[in-house]
């Protein structure tokens, strides 16, 4: 038999290799730009401001690796803890990562991307931990990852024809869910129980109820004046 390859597998594989050639062509050049420092030249996908929003993404599979480790063993709260310092840490975080892109005009398609995608991994991650704790109905987590999910969904697909900007309601809206999950990742009542500190659960409990349901109101209600506040915009457009 001959030597000779055949020539349709010659082809099929050096198409596949010159495509992935050109995509890691793509990828380094994308990688390439300014980090950290501030001008008017290209920003590189891997600046400082995408490294911090990828690393909150990160969080997420940590922290419920934690809560749940925590409930499963005897640690005292203590990985509970560090859990909610990580999801504290990740929701603290989101306003650093969009104020060094934009002052350090470091602002990409990649960032703009990851985003808002690292703060609903970081808010249905912790959803969907209590929920599974039974800390949390379900409900409450289905209807905040929907309304999280389809808004973010719903801007991607409108962008290129109209950007429909974030609301005070929508911003005040994070804010309450960003603390009402923090106080219920918390273990403050066991804590309060292991330093002597009796009755304080009943307490705690009226605080989580209160917040988590402010959170979905607003939820709720900032989901909707959003799908109006595009609707009539739509119309708007000649």
């Amino acid at each position: 038999m001959g030597n000779d390859a055949d020539p349709r597998k010659s082809g099929i594989a050096g198409r596949a290799r010159d495509g992935y050639e050109r995509g890691q062509a793509r990828v380094v050049e994308r990688a390439r730009g300014r980090v950290i420092r501030h001008g008017d030249s290209k920003a590189s996908d891997g600046n400082i401001a995408n490294i911090i929003t990828a690393v909150r993404i990160l969080f997420a599979p940590l922290f419920i690796y934690l809560l749940i480790a925590d409930a499963a063993g005897d640690s005292g709260g203590a990985l509970r803890w560090v859990a909610t310092g990580l999801f504290v840490l990740g929701i603290a975080t989101d306003g650093v990562d969009g104020m060094l892109a934009r002052r350090r005009n470091l602002v990409t398609n990649v960032g703009i991307l990851l985003d808002p995608i690292a703060d609903k991994v970081l808010i249905g991650g912790a959803l969907v931990s209590l929920s599974i704790l039974g800390e949390l109905p379900w409900w409450v987590t289905a209807l905040v990852l929907v309304r999280e999910i389809g808004i973010t969904v719903f801007r991607f697909a409108v962008l290129r024809d109209r950007v429909i900007p974030a609301s005070r309601g929508g911003k005040l809206k994070t804010v309450f869910q960003a603390v009402a999950i923090s106080f219920a990742l918390a273990p403050l009542a066991a804590s309060a129980d292991a330093i002597g500190v009796a009755g304080t659960e009943p307490w705690f409990t009226g605080i989580d109820i209160a917040l988590m349901s402010t959170a979905v109101v607003l939820t709720v209600v900032t989901g909707i004046d959003y799908l109006v506040q595009a609707y009539r915009l739509g119309r708007a457009r000649p």
